[in-house]
């Protein structure tokens, strides 16, 4: 089921498969509107001789040019396109090239301009006329190849349209910001319980296992982890009354014949417990962010670290790659992130590897302000996203990770900022954060005496 998942989630995002389907719906098209012709519709086309007339020559002329026209619209626009991209890319991330791809308006446009040249093509086969030829000329069909033709000219001018916003830097975080809340949403749909402590019942029955005999399990193919069932290891391991031990969480790379999995068990693994563990982790050539918010995340973090490079200088997009990071890590701040142990019942069976608020945060924060330095517009912001993200969590072990984070963000500023006022507007901006950041310690320990 995990590799039908996977192989359902590549085709819809491939270039071709939207576009497939329109060129299937064309020649479906083609042909019922060809038989209705055939089928005596001259009768009441005839009425409209202006509309539906013309003759053989005519009707072969008219589509034998919509036909090229289309195809040459095609080339040139998707050659333009792409070339607009690359430039793009080249400026923000390479990853803009993979996200064109998946767009729908992108997949339609190529669909509705390789649909119309197959149908008329289509048509084009079945005209008839000159000496000595029973004559035949599908004008319902040409007339519906003019009706097409005049839809893909509406179809180029918003893809233009299209185009142009989606490589502005706005469009490119906020799309891979919505997508990575998509993936947050799905993955973890629980509102946190801000008063319990995520770390009790951590270890129930976790004294015993440096005693185990832990056998790896070795990796089929090379790739980066873009899912995992979850459900499959439980029930491999309640079969094998057994413990399993991930090697590697989602979204991390690993090596062919390396230790994916360990399993305590008291004889190595037969090969059908391999397969079946390999079968329940989807591997590809590419990260993906459907289980790996992380991968939203360090999207834009590599946008944000290119925009504050010397050679671009761009702090105003960086600008935005924090806000976007701030509305993720918010969003994060409430959900409930799932047990590293996994227990059926009152036993061990899976000890995971699950992403933390801890580590998103640190994955989203520490590398853009590493580059910050002496950059006071960057350092003010990642306060105020501290000052946000903290005023919607009591829960210690995020507050903590704030903390830290504050205090990393003091001592860049202490180390790089040279002007007094600038250096005195952070402080307060600093004092604003410790002040909120005390205030929901305090907020956090009558919670839990509660």
């Amino acid at each position: 089921m995990n590799k039908l998942i996977q192989f359902w989630g590549n085709l819809r995002s491939s270039f071709w498969y939207m576009p497939s389907l329109m060129v299937g719906g064309s020649i479906v098209l083609a042909v019922v509107l060809i038989e209705a012709d055939s089928a005596g519709s001259d009768r009441w086309l005839n009425q409209w001789p202006r509309l539906f007339g013309g003759g053989a020559e005519g009707a072969r002329q008219m589509l034998s040019t919509l036909a090229s026209s289309m195809m040459t619209v095609m080339g040139i626009t998707f050659s333009m396109t792409l070339l607009a991209l690359t430039l793009a890319s080249s400026q923000y991330t390479s990853r803009i090239l993979r996200n064109f791809m998946r767009s729908r308006i992108t997949q339609f446009t190529l669909g509705v301009f390789a649909g119309t040249f197959v149908y008329c093509l289509i048509g084009l086969r079945t005209i008839r006329g000159g000496a000595g030829v029973e004559g035949f000329v599908p004008s319902l069909t040409v007339f519906f190849a003019l009706v097409l033709s005049l839809g893909g000219v509406g179809v180029l001018i918003y893809f233009l349209h299209h185009i142009a916003l989606s490589i502005q830097a706005s469009s490119i975080i906020a799309s891979v910001a919505k997508e990575t809340n998509a993936s947050i949403d799905r993955l973890l749909p629980e509102e946190l319980d801000q008063g319990a402590n995520g770390d009790e019942g951590q270890n129930r029955g976790l004294e015993s296992l440096d005693e185990r005999s832990w056998y790896p399990v070795p990796v089929a193919v090379s790739g980066y982890i873009q899912s995992v069932n979850i459900a499959a290891l439980m029930s491999l391991a309640r079969d094998n009354r057994t413990i399993l031990r991930m090697e590697h969480g989602i979204g991390a790379f690993v090596v062919q014949n390396t230790a994916l999995v360990s399993l305590a068990l008291t004889y190595p693994p037969d090969q059908q417990t391999i397969d079946v563990i390999n079968d329940a982790y989807s591997i590809g050539r590419h990260r993906t962010v459907e289980q790996d918010p992380a991968f939203g995340i360090r999207q834009i973090v590599d946008m944000a670290i290119k925009a504050l490079s010397p050679g671009v200088n761009d702090t105003s997009t960086a600008v935005m790659c924090v806000d976007y990071l701030t509305s993720i890590l918010a969003r994060l701040a409430s959900r409930q992130f799932p047990s590293v142990n996994c227990y059926q019942g009152e036993t061990l069976r899976v000890i995971a590897i699950v992403p933390s608020f801890e580590g998103l945060l640190a994955e989203a924060f520490d590398q853009i302000r590493s580059s910050a330095a002496e950059n006071v517009a960057i350092l003010a912001r990642l306060l105020g996203a501290l000052d946000t993200i903290g005023s919607l969590t009591i829960r210690p072990s995020h507050l903590r990770a704030l903390d830290e984070q504050l205090h990393c963000i003091a001592e860049l500023a202490d180390r790089t900022i040279e002007a007094s006022y600038d250096r005195e507007r952070l402080e307060r901006r600093m004092s604003k954060v410790r002040e909120m950041l005390e205030t929901q310690f305090v907020l956090c320990a009558e919670e839990q005496k509660e």
